[in-house]
């Protein structure tokens, strides 16, 4: 659990803050367009140093932010700075390269629809780990949403499941997604500290495994000499997942949470792949194919069966 947050009365900003479902909108919204906006620049940057000047501009952005809650919580960030860093090099860093490498040979589409079926990952690995309790709606709902992501994989074809013959860019938004999973489980042994400083440590840590990724799988560190020469399309799309999937999208899911509940905010992330897909249609220009709509239909009544039974729980 986050520490609560005061905001004080900043004008159109403060106001923003007091609108959850604003919030609970703009979260998923900057989430689905990291998928664009990398998929935007593919071959055109190399992933791993998109991901290494992503993480490293998001730690240079917050800390202005979060220096005081850093100093406030330096007691408890000195004891469990590694189990912190760890945090980002898992769920910021690895994640985010695992996506980036897979969208350099699929589609985003195809990335935002197999992203959509996290929180059904997150509860079946869940009951599976913790044995946190589901019904078993729930885990059919589970089960029903998953194989949508089965569907999307094969391009509609799940047979190509029994010679393994998936997409190598969905492979790799795969595992990106059990990276996540693996990372929203762990949160349960998240230090306690102020929401601002766990994401500046955490964004240290993914930025030091950036580095580390890009000099031991990229081109090497040398290659960030090669960005001042980069597009502008390059610098816009840094700039934006430096910024808004990294920290703002935090801040306000985390803001919404804070006012209307976990409960009432988790739906939310189903509108990731939403505007994922609208996105990659609308700005790239990427057509939605038969099999695109049946697999969304078909995690979306997972989705739904697997809330229903837990709200009847």
């Amino acid at each position: 659990m986050t520490k609560p947050q005061t905001y004080e009365n900043r004008g159109k900003s403060a106001r923003v803050l007091e609108q959850p479902y604003l919030l609970l909108i703009l979260a998923p919204l900057f989430w689905g367009g990291n998928v664009v906006a990398a998929k935007m620049v593919v071959g055109e940057i190399d992933p791993f140093l998109l991901l290494a000047a992503r993480c490293v501009g998001a730690t240079l952005f917050i800390y202005p932010f979060a220096w005081r809650f850093v100093a406030a919580d330096w007691g408890v960030i000195r004891r469990t700075w590694p189990l912190v860093m760890g945090y980002g090099a898992l769920g910021y860093a690895l994640y985010n390269v695992l996506l980036y490498v897979g969208l350099t040979t699929t589609t985003a589409v195809n990335s935002s629809i197999e992203t959509g079926a996290l929180p059904m990952m997150i509860l079946l690995a869940n009951f599976i780990i913790f044995r946190v309790r589901a019904s078993w709606l729930q885990i059919l709902g589970v089960a029903i949403a998953i194989s949508g992501v089965m569907l999307t994989a094969t391009h509609g074809d799940p047979a190509r499941l029994l010679t393994l013959d998936i997409n190598m860019g969905d492979g790799f938004v795969l595992l990106a997604c059990l990276t996540y999973t693996a990372y929203t489980l762990a949160l349960r042994f998240r230090p306690q500290m102020h929401m601002m400083s766990f994401m500046a440590v955490a964004f240290t840590g993914a930025a030091i495994t950036g580095l580390i990724m890009l000099q031991l799988f990229g081109p090497g560190l040398a290659s960030f000499s090669t960005l001042p020469s980069m597009s502008p399309a390059v610098w816009a799309v840094l700039v934006y997942v430096a910024i808004f999937p990294s920290m703002f999208s935090q801040v306000a899911y985390a803001r919404g949470v804070e006012l209307v509940g976990p409960n009432r905010a988790a739906p939310s992330h189903n509108l990731i792949p939403v505007f994922g897909a609208l996105g990659s249609v609308i700005l790239l220009g990427e057509r939605l194919e038969p099999y695109h709509y049946l697999a969304a239909a078909i995690i979306i009544g997972g989705i739904v069966l697997a809330e229903w039974a837990a709200r009847r729980t």
